[in-house]
């Protein structure tokens, strides 16, 4: 919505420039409040609903499409006896439409393509005639008859023609000798004359015809190794009727083992100017090849779509990379390699013509200023492309239907407002689509407009569409000053509130002595008032909300909405909120302020004033009067009577008897306390309209004396186990320190040393005597 206000209109004609959301109110009473422009009038459909401007007052006229011209694509069959002509077929529907737009309104249509089966063909065969082509011609001379025989597969009506090139007829493309003129090629080779490009035959449905003149054909020469092809394309090109096209599928075969020169090349030979991308064809020889330069690639791109000819370079492998870079430039082209002696031409051609038939691009002509256009591409089973890839399908097949969705937007009306028309075709294809552009560039309003009216100030404006459009040089809401009188000391001062020194406020301008107040970024936030004293935006908040979110901000006070007050509509006369589960507000302990309770006693706390921390709780404070009604005992024995009367009290046999808080709708407590004696009493308190009613379990529950024989049977056996237990583990330590002593024994025994010395006194009692006379035997 800001976008509209910030456009500041001040016509309905420029309001729905802006954008396509905006809309020009032509209520001339309710729109506008004190000190807003008639800009104003200007804003978003929803918002100018909200200030109350009818459905029927908005100006916000929409674009629209009509087809002109919806002829249904031809399903025809090359083996129908009757054959159509080639201006009778169509590949391409719808043929014209008319666009309205409105600035910022897109407009889409459907854009539907199907390929005819046996559509006509046009085959136009360009070749190298330098030297090193020679091979090549001889396969060539029996090209007519043998891709006529080929192509009646795939259309009954193909038509051949044939052209040749050289080089430019100038130095030092050729030698210009006498000698070498006449034959430029060396040894006993024998050549014809140097020439530029030569248009051999013109299309023609005769096979022979097309070998018979190529058999004429002879190789020529020239001295630098690029050909001057781009001139015969040039040539091949513009001279349609030399040439013979037809509006029909045509093809151009470009035939060489040679580079190419191109724009500026010709500088070399002294040629300037530039190629004028003319007809320049006599005789059917090329005459300016010395006058003009080569075209460049780019001025031969364009020349070759105007006329919708795609292109196929058969060239030998080693240039294949530099004709692949030219392909990348020249839409619905092809690269083949071409065999050393062209033997493979036929079914280079073949296959380059399936390439390019089985894909679809479209391209369309010049934008007027300020229009876009944006392609979807719906192609074979259903793939979609957008951006670039929405211009184009590919592997279509003869008979296979694809549809493109356009898109055309406006962002500004043509200077002069008039209609434009723009073309869209399918590369290679003669068929295209005519889309007569429309603009809106004021309201319906504007023609009901009163000229020089009584209303814009003595006759200073045309009154239209609710407002007064004013005439040059003239401004203000009622077009009552010329912009020279726009500031001036008396006009300001009525801009002044209370004779102050702010004009306008500082929130607006002083216009021919009124004030204009500022727009702000926010289109729901306005200035307002004489003196744009006012906003709707500065009043007091409450939870980060302007008026609380329960009223409305008018010149800076909050006007609440029913059930809310405050400076800020923050206070909720609702009293829903207050309301306790007993029915009371605030439970008879304060009063409902703002949809809060405020409890008259400060120990009282919680939402509706139910908590009382520092309060003995509902069971203690009844004990002492329960039981003594109950049971006749407790603290109040003697004065049962007198203080304990509040309540109606009722017995029950058993604790699931008493009430349970699910069954009731009134609060309910459920306690359980104990006496003197240790025993237990369960009860519950609640109050039934104003009524406190007791239930009381009537037998307590008083806990059984402990069995006195297990206790003491219990002790002694615990002290007897427990002695049992004290033996067997002094017993236990006592083998444990044994068995440690005697190991420590045995490893002293075992490392203990004694004496072994001999004793001085000691004499054997043995006495060995020897036979001197024994020998030992």
């Amino acid at each position: 919505g800001s976008i509209c206000i910030k456009a500041n209109a001040q016509s309905c004609g420029e309001c729905i420039q802006v954008a396509e959301t905006c809309g020009w109110c032509t209520d001339e009473v309710k729109i506008l409040t004190t000190g807003e422009s008639k800009s104003a009038r200007c804003d978003d459909l929803e918002s100018l609903k909200k200030r109350n401007c009818a459905v029927t007052k908005i100006e916000n006229p929409r674009g629209s499409i009509n087809i002109n011209k919806n002829k249904p694509v031809t399903n025809r069959n090359k083996d129908v006896t009757e054959k159509l002509k080639p201006e009778q077929i169509t590949q391409i529907q719808p043929q014209k439409l008319t666009l309205t737009l409105r600035s910022g309104e897109a407009q889409t249509f459907d854009l539907k393509f199907k390929r005819a089966e046996d559509y006509p063909i046009d085959l136009y065969y360009l070749m190298d005639l330098s030297f090193s082509m020679k091979d090549d011609l001889e396969n060539v001379k029996n090209l007519g008859t043998d891709l006529m025989r080929e192509m009646q597969e795939i259309t009954s009506d193909f038509r051949i023609g044939f052209g040749s090139f050289v080089e430019k007829t100038v130095m030092p493309y050729i030698s210009t000798t006498p000698a070498r003129l006449i034959n430029p090629c060396t040894g006993n080779q024998n050549c014809t004359s140097p020439f530029s490009y030569k248009n051999v035959l013109k299309l023609t449905d005769k096979g022979d015809e097309f070998n018979r003149l190529v058999s004429q054909q002879q190789i020529s020469g020239n001295l630098d190794s690029p050909e001057g092809g781009f001139d015969a394309l040039m040539q091949v090109a513009v001279c349609e009727e030399q040439i013979g096209w037809r509006n029909v599928t045509r093809l151009l075969v470009f035939s060489t083992d040679a580079g190419f020169h191109f724009a500026g090349d010709g500088k070399l030979g002294g040629i300037v100017l530039p190629n004028d991308g003319r007809c320049h064809l006599e005789n059917n020889i090329y005459t300016m090849s010395h006058y003009y330069d080569y075209p460049s690639i780019a001025h031969l791109v364009q020349k070759l779509s105007d006329h919708n000819i795609q292109t196929i370079f058969a060239v030998t492998e080693e240039f294949q990379p530099v004709y692949k870079e030219l392909k990348n430039l020249i839409p619905k082209s092809a690269v083949g390699t071409l065999s050393s002696n062209s033997s493979n031409v036929i079914k280079l051609i073949i296959d380059a013509y399936n390439s390019l038939s089985s894909e679809v691009i479209l391209e369309n002509g010049r934008l007027p200023e300020g229009v876009s256009i944006t392609y979807k591409s719906i192609c074979k089973n259903g793939v979609e492309g957008t951006g670039d890839k929405g211009r184009q399908c590919h592997n279509i097949s003869i008979g296979d239907e694809v549809t493109f969705k356009i898109s055309i937007e406006s962002q500004k009306c043509p200077a002069l407002g008039k209609s434009e028309t723009i073309k869209i075709k399918p590369l290679g294809f003669t068929e295209e689509v005519e889309v007569v552009l429309n603009f809106i560039c004021d309201c319906d309003c504007a023609k009901e407009g009163e000229p020089q009216s009584e209303q814009c100030h003595e006759g200073n404006g045309t009154f239209e569409c609710g407002a007064c459009k004013c005439n040059e040089g003239r401004i203000g809401r009622l077009c009552e000053c010329s912009k020279d009188e726009v500031r001036t000391e008396d006009l300001d001062a009525n801009c002044r509130k209370d004779n102050g020194t702010d004009i306008c406020s500082n929130n607006g301008d002083c216009v021919c002595g009124t004030c204009e107040c500022k727009k702000r970024d926010n289109p729901a936030e306005i200035y307002s008032g004489k003196y744009c004293e006012c906003d709707n935006f500065n009043c007091d908040r409450s939870n980060n909300k302007l008026c609380g979110g329960h009223g409305r901000c008018d010149c800076r006070k909050c006007i609440c909405d029913a059930n809310y007050t405050g400076s800020a509509c923050d206070c909720s006369l609702e009293t829903s909120t207050c309301l306790a589960k007993n029915g009371q507000i605030c439970n008879g302990r304060g009063n409902c302020e703002c949809g809060v309770c405020k409890c008259s006693n400060p120990k009282f706390q919680g939402p509706t004033c139910e908590i009382c921390p520092t309060c003995p709780g509902v069971c203690a404070e009844h004990k002492d009067c329960v039981q003594c009604r109950a049971f006749v005992d407790g603290d109040k024995k003697e004065t049962c009577k007198r203080d304990c009367s509040y309540f109606d009290l009722f017995k029950v046999k058993d604790r699931s008897n008493l009430p349970q808080p699910t069954d009731q709708s009134f609060p309910l407590t459920h306690c359980k306390e104990r006496d003197a004696n240790d025993c237990w009493f369960y009860y519950t308190y609640a109050i039934r309209n104003d009524t406190k009613e007791v239930y009381v379990m009537e037998e307590l529950e008083c806990p059984a004396g402990p069995d006195i024989i297990p206790i003491v049977a219990g002790v002694v056996a615990g002290i007897v186990l427990i002695g049992l237990a004290l033996l067997l583990i002094w017993k236990l330590l006592m083998i444990i320190h044994d068995r440690r002593e005697f190991a420590k024994f045995e490893k002293e025994k075992m490392n203990a040393k004694w004496d072994t010395g001999e004793n001085p006194i000691y004499k054997s009692a043995v006495t060995t005597v020897v036979n001197p006379k024994y020998e030992g035997k």
